[in-house]
């Protein structure tokens, strides 16, 4: 069992729900990507979320392109993402990460020498936006036979094929993208997000977790009501950007405690 199934599996067992941030590694600063990756787990994060910087992020909103873009100037690559979790890993070896980005990066490392390099990092799973998952069987399963899981994207428009393939591949959850668009929109239907999962449900028997819209405490606990975790993402890239530097870590773990206080009354 990976670090991912295990840590959903728990927080099942205690009727809780999961709690996944999101930052793109690199922005504000590299020197500040595992200093915010310890205080999101103090702050009640449950998996980490971290964004590979990619030119041309696709799925992402203004805010996370910005974030990429500031990470970028920094020269963040593949290889100093991994170093970050390398180093996050020399004081916890419990909290799930999960790098989140686009098959570029992992194309031009080749496929293989990442997920060596990944498995040896302390990487836990990834989210390859632009690798559906009936185009990277071998991929999947090469993650798998490392003890990482292959997380897939699902939509309101995706077909009941596409679920049955996320089904197929996927592994440690699904991530149910509860807008049409890209991340950091508003106005997240939870009415419609409901009635979604449950159509998913009958197919992907991995625990679900929601993102994009979830902007704040009241949202996140609506959201958890109806899935096993919640990913918040585009408010906690924007908190970074309206902190000083020197407050940055102290105001997301802050922001991040709020969340999670909301989600576990």
């Amino acid at each position: 069992m990976s670090r991912i199934q295990s840590t959903l599996a728990a927080l099942a067992a205690k009727n809780k729900k999961g709690l996944i941030p999101f930052i793109t590694a690199g922005d504000p600063a590299p020197e500040l990507t595992v200093p915010l990756m310890h205080a999101l787990v103090a702050g009640g994060a449950d998996i980490l979320e971290l964004g590979v910087p990619f030119s041309d992020p696709m799925a992402e909103g203004p805010v996370i392109q910005r974030a990429c873009e500031r990470a970028l100037v920094f020269g963040v690559s593949m290889h100093d993402v991994l170093g970050f979790v390398s180093e996050f890993r020399k004081t916890n070896n419990t909290t799930p990460v999960v790098l989140m980005g686009y098959a570029n990066p992992i194309e031009r490392m080749g496929q293989t020498k990442f997920v060596l390099a990944a498995k040896a990092a302390g990487v836990d799973g990834t989210i390859v936006v632009d690798y559906p998952p009936e185009e990277c069987e071998e991929f999947a399963e090469t993650l798998k036979a490392n003890d990482m899981d292959p997380i897939f994207l699902l939509s309101p428009t995706s077909t009941e094929e596409r679920i049955q393939q996320v089904a197929k591949f996927g592994s440690g959850f699904s991530y149910y993208v509860s807008l049409k668009g890209v991340t950091g929109a508003a106005n997240i239907d939870t009415k419609e997000v409901a009635e979604r999962i449950a159509a998913i449900r009958k197919y992907v028997k991995l625990p679900i977790g929601v993102g994009f819209g979830i902007r704040d405490a009241a949202t996140a606990k609506a959201v958890a009501a109806v899935s096993d975790a919640v990913v918040i993402g585009s408010r906690i890239i924007q908190e970074l950007e309206n902190s000083p530097r020197e407050q940055a870590v102290e105001r997301v773990q802050t922001f991040i405690a709020g969340i999670r206080k909301a989600l576990d009354e």
